[in-house]
């Protein structure tokens, strides 16, 4: 008991000690010339190209998955012609840029779009759209996913906050994957 307090009292000065490192870094980026807007989640690890951060733009309201990676130069070109090609990356207001995405430079993410998970977005992604894979290709409309997860969950029992993470225990696990069987489930 004494060594699981113990872990969890260091586990605790560890994470602070990352997450106060990770914003010193993120504070570096925008004296640096990131444009990071109001209210944006950046969730564990990522990757804003520090050499090329100025041309870099975030929205309100973002939120940025782990693993993220926004590169906004593109060095291919050095060795054989002397130069490096460049380029912008705008993300608009109220973007969900999912786990381990990959934005390349010279794109535009409009405002009100998803970015699937390990996506690598080549090309400008349209407002409002919902877009994944390699290259990121748009799928349907926010409205059309949105609607298509809520009918969905319509039918499905919503696990409430009891079940995040910081309260889990075996019996909630077992709990959640009884419920889900060889679907999805959802959770506030």
């Amino acid at each position: 008991m004494v060594l699981r307090s113990l872990y969890s009292v260091l586990r605790r000065v560890y994470n602070r000690f990352c997450d106060q490192k990770r914003d010193r870094y993120i504070d570096d980026l925008v004296l640096k010339g990131l444009k990071l807007g109001k209210n944006v989640d950046i969730i564990d690890t990522f990757f804003f190209d520090p050499s090329h951060c100025f041309l870099i733009s975030i929205g309100d309201n973002c939120t940025i998955c782990p693993n993220v990676r926004l590169i906004a130069h593109d060095a291919s070109t050095k060795k054989k012609l002397g130069y490096t090609k460049i380029g912008r990356i705008d993300i608009g207001t109220d973007c969900f840029i999912g786990d381990s995405v990959m934005v390349l430079p010279n794109v535009t993410i409009g405002a009100n779009t998803v970015i699937g998970a390990g996506s690598v977005v080549t090309k400008d992604i349209p407002p409002g759209s919902v877009a994944a894979g390699n290259p990121a290709r748009v799928l349907m409309t926010v409205d059309t996913y949105m609607r298509k997860i809520k009918n969905i969950s319509d039918r499905k029992k919503i696990f409430s906050h009891d079940y995040n993470i910081e309260h889990l225990n075996n019996v909630k696990r077992h709990e959640i994957i009884d419920f889900i069987g060889d679907s999805i489930g959802f959770i506030e």
